[in-house]
């Protein structure tokens, strides 16, 4: 419940911070449940309050629970007298989702209230520790996002052929997963062949699938603000012995981290376990970003899964495992899973086969 998380959010705030001001969108959304472009969370040591304007007033009122809601025609008017009302001299906001210029917008509020702006990363740093954990709810909505985008890709597969192109494949299956429950792709949709494979973040161009070609395929869909996340390559028509060989190191490599994979585990000793296996095998300097990352209400969030990750894994937070081997002008290949750290290992969410497919 929004009271809840916060509560949780009041309690992990210094004492000397009188009130906090939530103002980036997916933040205002984790904390109320409720979307609005433009709107803030303002929380003091009494009370928590939703502030929008007229345009969104009537369907916060009615999802509020509990909440505040106040509609403002002036921001500036209308949370000068809040601070004012509850003699907040001390004030946090988000560092790493304000602008310098609106930082400046808000001191110059706070002046006029006889109150300071707080610039520390605190209010982030809890927040984001509170998103790495999710709620049975948001889980059960990341199942629903991810059992979408697997439908979309075991749909669209028998599509795929010689002579269609990246393009095509990309939005199939956006209209698919638009088609069955999701508000979106998850972002920008990575399908690449032949050399593009070899491109980590390639977009879907004209490019013609051939026979011959690794295919990428990078997807994700967005249900009720929670994303998904995976990826498989597929061979159309033929795979050489080379592209075999990379496909096979690629898997052990994830597997490997799978096996490693449980709560109390340091992030780091799981890329380390997938990237020993691709180094060991002469291919180095053709993995170079990290195994994985966290997903929620953002497609990247912590924890990182990186060489130089310090995070622990925690039960219920929600993470890819994805390493890749890029052959630059050749070709790629990039196997990713969506996992579940649970109280004794993980689960994984992506259900999808993951021996190499030839259509």
């Amino acid at each position: 419940m929004p009271i809840d998380k916060l509560c949780k959010l009041l309690d992990k705030l210094p004492s000397n911070i009188d009130a906090a001001i939530i103002s980036s969108e997916v933040n205002t959304f984790y904390l109320s449940e409720i979307k609005f472009s433009n709107g803030y969370i303002f929380i003091t040591r009494e009370e928590f309050y939703i502030l929008v304007d007229f345009r969104y007033y009537e369907s916060t009122l009615k999802k509020s629970n509990g909440l505040t809601v106040l509609c403002f025609d002036d921001f500036k008017e209308t949370i000068a007298r809040l601070i004012k009302k509850h003699k907040a001299t001390n004030i946090i906001m988000e560092s790493n989702r304000i602008s310098l210029t609106r930082s400046y917008y808000f001191e110059s509020i706070f002046d006029c209230c006889g109150a300071k702006l707080i610039k520390t990363s605190q209010l982030d740093d809890a927040l984001e520790s509170m998103r790495t954990i999710k709620s049975e709810k948001e889980i059960e909505k990341i199942k629903i996002a991810q059992e979408i985008s697997q439908e979309a890709f075991l749909r669209t597969l028998p599509m795929i052929k010689e002579g269609i192109t990246e393009r095509d494949i990309a939005l199939e299956l956006e209209i698919f997963m638009k088609k069955n429950g999701a508000e979106s792709a998850a972002f920008d949709l990575i399908v690449a062949s032949g050399k593009n494979s070899s491109l980590p973040h390639a977009e879907p161009t004209n490019k013609p699938v051939r026979k011959g070609d690794l295919l990428t395929i990078d997807m994700g869909a967005i249900f009720e603000g929670y994303n998904s996340d995976m990826t498989r390559t597929i061979a159309v028509g033929e795979v050489s012995d080379k592209q075999r060989e990379v496909y096979n190191i690629v898997l052990a490599a994830q597997e490997s981290a799978l096996n490693v994979l449980a709560s109390g585990i340091s992030a780091k000793e799981v890329d380390d376990a997938a990237r020993k296996i691709i180094n060991r095998a002469g291919y180095k300097d053709c993995f170079g970003h990290a195994v994985g990352h966290g997903v929620g209400l953002e497609i990247h969030e912590k924890p990182s899964l990186s060489p130089k990750s310090n995070f622990t894994l925690k039960p219920y937070m929600v993470v890819t495992i994805e390493p890749g081997i890029y052959i630059r002008g050749k070709f790629g290949v990039r196997i990713e899973d969506m996992v579940l750290i649970t109280d004794n290992g993980f689960k994984n969410l992506t259900s999808l086969e993951k021996k190499l497919i030839i259509v």
